[in-house]
């Protein structure tokens, strides 16, 4: 997959982000189950064809993982930290809104950032 780079800003701050880009069901559904290691300022961009109303799991993911939940404007409406699920049952992270991309990075890595609901993300 082709690495694309994104910036989220918040406040005078401007972080950068390399991700790669799911835009297919395929790769929707797919997401980073299966992998092992993810680097510091790299994530995974989920695209959608419309704004969508839902969760992710975190089935076969063998890393924890944070979510930014995004609106067709940029703007994150939700962040959700997501733990590692080892039984069958694993728990929906639901942001309970509607949103048209979601962007999934290593656990805590918005937090470290600084990065907040409320901050943009602009796609280059």
């Amino acid at each position: 997959m082709v690495k694309k780079r994104i910036r989220i800003i918040g406040g005078e701050k401007e972080t950068k982000l390399f991700v790669q880009v799911a835009n297919t069901k395929e790769k929707r559904e797919k997401g980073l189950m299966f992998v092992e290691y993810l680097p510091e300022n790299e994530g995974l961009l989920f695209v959608f064809s419309e704004k969508i109303y839902g969760g992710f799991w975190m089935k076969n993911t063998l890393i924890p993982l944070s979510i930014a939940f995004i609106d067709t404007d940029g703007k994150i409406l939700k962040i959700l930290d997501m733990e590692l699920c080892k039984v069958e049952e694993c728990p929906i992270y639901n942001p309970g809104i509607f949103y048209r991309y979601a962007i999934e990075v290593n656990f805590g890595w918005f937090r470290r950032k600084g990065i907040k609901e409320g901050d943009y993300v602009i796609f280059d």
